[in-house]
């Protein structure tokens, strides 16, 4: 064989381009018009005191502060008069005081004071009267707060999915940060099968035995709602794992240290409520609830390495060749560059859930250039249903091909859950939990 048809390096070596209609998040874009008519998480409860802090989401600068009667606000970072830094602000029981000269804000960006002018002069009234500073609506939710960053006349209501009410033990909020584009880290939950290679092959046993089983792989596109299904077979035992995207970047997914495919297990929780935000065109941020309990992740993993490798299958804190030894996900997805050059992927089948959210994503996008506003998480009955999720059947093989008998079982196993959506959450929970358990003393399988 010729040596040039075996080298291709040279002709390989310009570099692919990248979709940039979904990468691209700052205000003007149409992916980043597309995420301003959503709620995003912005930064947890714990972060926020009476001292500004700087964060940067949507590729906006921002300044959220608490103010002394305890109101949050969540600013645009330059003052309105001189474009002095608000994180060297002061707060009051009222608002935020500009260092510079003094200009007191309220919350929602109202110049409530503009000292050192004479309060009654032309020009200190206008200023007050038609001029604001740039300040978003918040919602403080279990220790994490939400911003809706787009136009005040398209706000949604905030979304109350069924995971909220989930009887966990605890719910600990978290914050991860990605030096990466966001569309890289939201890929990983559509991909159910990195997790048998990357969590249980390559970097040894990052969980369980029972992760690196590569499975059989199901995906469903339900509206806004993409599900992967990854069902394996470990023994005697079906274990099927729900990853769960809601667009544009909720997630959700099985349990990391509860659930390993040995022992029976009905209709068990996720172990993170997730959202992957945008900072800007190369950075994003994971903010979540790690979720603990009979539903979630046992309680001995409520601290900061346990959200940790909860996130990503391993701590972030380590040296360059314990990451090279033992890559997790940050690895994976940071090797790919701060924006991976998508033109250069040789997308296959197992990629179905990739390819699918990505273009309702595109798609979402375009309408809404064309006046129509992008879909927001659909309820059924009472709240949004989600379905992040782990069931572990006792079912043996049976003489018969199993790789689609253990697909038969997860198929049925996801009916039951979608006939059940319009139930009151905790009926349907329980619903849920008994059929399944009937179904395996029965063998209705």
């Amino acid at each position: 064989m010729s040596l040039e048809n075996t080298y291709r390096g040279y002709n390989q070596a310009k570099k692919p381009g990248y979709d940039q209609l979904i990468t691209h998040t700052d205000y003007g874009t149409p992916a980043g018009e597309y995420l301003r008519r959503y709620w995003h998480p912005v930064a947890l409860s714990s972060e926020v005191t009476n001292t500004p802090l700087e964060i940067r989401i949507l590729g906006e600068d921002l300044v959220i502060f608490k103010t002394t009667e305890n109101k949050i606000g969540l600013i645009h970072k330059y003052c309105t008069h001189r474009r002095a830094s608000l994180v060297f602000g002061k707060s009051e029981s009222k608002g935020i005081r500009c260092c510079y000269h003094g200009w007191l804000f309220s919350p929602d960006g109202e110049i409530l004071e503009t000292p050192g002018e004479d309060p009654e002069s032309k020009q200190a009234k206008l200023v007050r009267e038609k001029f604001k500073l740039g300040a978003y609506p918040i919602k403080e939710f279990n220790g994490i707060i939400f911003a809706f960053m787009g136009p005040p006349e398209k706000i949604p209501e905030f979304p109350h999915y069924d995971a909220y009410e989930t009887p966990y033990d605890k719910r600990s909020p978290y914050k991860i940060n990605y030096n990466c584009n966001w569309i890289q880290v939201l890929d990983a939950i559509m991909d159910p099968v990195h997790t048998a290679f990357l969590h249980g092959q390559s970097s040894g046993i990052q969980f369980s035995k029972g992760f690196a089983e590569v499975g059989e792989i199901e995906f469903y596109e339900r509206g806004t709602q993409y599900l992967g299904a990854n069902i394996r077979r470990i023994d005697d035992n079906v274990w099927v794992r729900i990853n769960e995207l809601i667009l544009p970047n909720f997630t959700q997914a099985g349990s990391a240290f509860a659930a390993d495919g040995t022992k029976t297990k009905y209709f068990g929780r996720s172990s993170f409520t997730r959202w992957v935000v945008p900072v800007d065109d190369h950075h994003c941020v994971a903010i979540a609830w790690a979720n603990f309990g009979e539903r979630g992740d046992p309680i001995e993993h409520d601290n900061k390495e346990g959200y940790e490798r909860i996130e990503g299958g391993e701590t972030i804190d380590r040296t360059f060749e314990e990451k090279q030894k033992s890559p997790g996900d940050a690895e994976a997805v940071e090797g790919m560059g701060s924006i991976s050059a998508h033109k250069g992927e040789h997308l296959m089948p197992t990629d179905h859930g990739i390819m699918a959210y990505r273009r309702h994503i595109k798609k979402s996008i375009k309408s809404l250039q064309e006046g129509i506003d992008p879909q927001q998480p659909k309820k059924n009955g009472d709240l949004i249903k989600t379905y992040g999720q782990d069931t572990v059947l006792r079912v043996p093989k049976r003489n018969i091909d199993d790789r689609k008998f253990i697909k038969s079982i997860g198929s049925t196993v996801m009916k039951l859950q979608f006939d059940t959506e319009k139930m009151p959450n905790k009926d349907r929970d329980n619903f849920i939990i008994n059929e399944l358990s009937n179904m395996e003393k029965s063998g209705a399988f």
